[in-house]
Parts: structure tokens; C-alpha cells; sequence
């Protein structure tokens, strides 16, 4: 496969740490930066923090019946009782870990770096951070689950330090369930993973101003601006 596309909020000042954000099935890069865009009236940009908007690639999609989407990994039916999909999961992991390498080779270590997306792209987050990345410096789920069966419950079991997750679910969720969601963030707080929760009460499967600048905030609380040596 080759390379993903993205598109980029670049820092307004130097790059200190990075924040890669998946977007849901079917959606691109692009789009998910334009919904954001569209919710807080602003991009989600930083003065110190680059935000990398990859685009999953274009792959055939079992919940449509077979056709294609731009969806990070397959689903035999979207459902937290059914097994993963982990040919493509394992993929996708690879790609989305040579995009990691990309920002470690421009400067940024990994415990400068954050995982997160919505929906689809919350799952692949955690997926690739709590089963290969686990020194990334945190994790964000927005309308998104793990699988019951998932074998990042298996992975995550005898770790001691592992990445905080931030978890967000609107309560009116009729494609991806709250209490999905809920359980997901409950399993994982039962291996190791220290977790928050934010239930939405009046939100549907989609982003909310408020939670979108929780976001920011918790962002900025696990990627702080370094202090610049002095000068001479």
C-alpha cells in the first residue's frame, strides 16, 4: 500500500508534539477536519501541537453489502458481540504505524504524540495504541467500541503503564450503542488503562461543540508546550 493521504493543521509556532486524528467509515481526512471545523467554528489547531488527518484507504466494506468505503479496517457485521475483523486490522496497524515513524522522524518522540478519531477511527485508535504503541502519550475515543472479544484485552494484561484513554459518547448513539462505549472504556479500566468518560446526553452519533473542546483542553493537558532552553 502506499503511502496515506492526510492533510495537516500545522502548529502556529514550533513543533513540539503531534496529534493524529482518524476519522469514521466513510468519511476522508479532509472531511473530518472540515466537520471539526464546522462544530467549534475554528480548525483545531495549536500553537506547539501539528494535527495529521490521514485518509483511510478504499477497501470493500462488509456491513454495505461488499461495496467500497474508505474505512480503516473490515467489520463482519457493526455489532460488539462479533469477532474482529483482524486481517485488516493488522494491515492497517502497519500502515498507521509507519505514519507514527514519520512524526518520530521529524523530531517528535512517541510519548509526544497522541492517537484518536471518531467513530471507526476511535476503535482503530485504540486498537493501535493499547496492542502496538503503548508509549504513546495518550488516546481519544469519540462515539466509538472495541469489540467484546477484542485481543487488546488479551495484549493489555500484566502492563503496568499504559496510555490514558479519553472516551466521549452521545447517549442518543443508534449507530455505534453508548453502552458499547461504556463497556469498552470499563474493560479496558479493568486492564490497566487509566480512563475517562463523558456521556452526552442529547448527542446522536456525531461531534459536539462542548465535547470537542474537552478535547482540546485534555490535549493540551497531556501535551504541554515545552519550555524553551534559555539563551546565552
Amino acid at each position: 500500500m502506499t503511502a496515506l493521504q492526510r492533510c495537516v493543521t500545522a502548529p502556529a509556532g514550533r513543533h513540539g508534539a503531534s496529534v493524529i486524528f482518524l476519522h469514521g467509515s466513510g468519511d476522508t481526512g479532509q472531511g473530518i477536519r472540515e466537520w471539526i471545523k464546522q462544530t467549534l467554528k475554528k480548525d483545531l489547531a495549536f500553537q506547539h501541537i501539528k494535527v495529521v488527518y490521514p485518509t483511510a484507504p478504499v477497501r470493500s466494506y462488509t456491513p454495505m453489502m461488499g461495496a467500497l468505503s474508505t474505512v480503516w479496517f473490515d467489520r463482519y457485521k457493526i455489532s460488539n458481540e462479533c469477532p474482529e475483523h483482524l486481517e485488516s486490522l493488522e494491515s492497517m496497524s502497519q500502515h498507521l504505524g509507519d505514519l507514527i515513524n514519520e512524526e518520530i522522524k521529524a523530531g517528535i518522540p512517541k510519548n509526544r504524540i497522541l492517537l484518536g478519531g471518531f467513530s471507526m477511527g476511535g476503535a482503530m485508535a485504540m486498537y493501535l495504541a493499547y496492542k502496538y504503541h503503548q508509549n504513546v502519550a495518550g488516546v481519544f475515543a469519540l462515539s466509538s467500541f472495541l469489540n467484546k472479544g477484542s485481543v487488546v484485552y488479551q495484549v493489555l494484561q500484566n502492563n503496568s503503564t499504559l496510555p490514558e484513554l479519553f472516551q466521549c459518547h452521545g447517549a442518543l448513539d443508534e449507530l455505534a450503542f453508548h453502552s458499547w462505549g461504556k463497556e469498552t472504556n470499563l474493560a479496558l479500566q479493568s486492564s490497566g488503562v487509566p480512563t475517562t468518560f463523558h456521556s452526552f446526553p442529547n448527542l446522536y452519533h456525531e461531534l459536539s461543540k462542548t465535547e470537542l473542546e474537552n478535547l482540546r483542553s485534555w490535549i493540551l493537558k497531556k501535551l504541554p508546550e515545552e519550555a524553551t532552553a534559555p539563551r546565552n
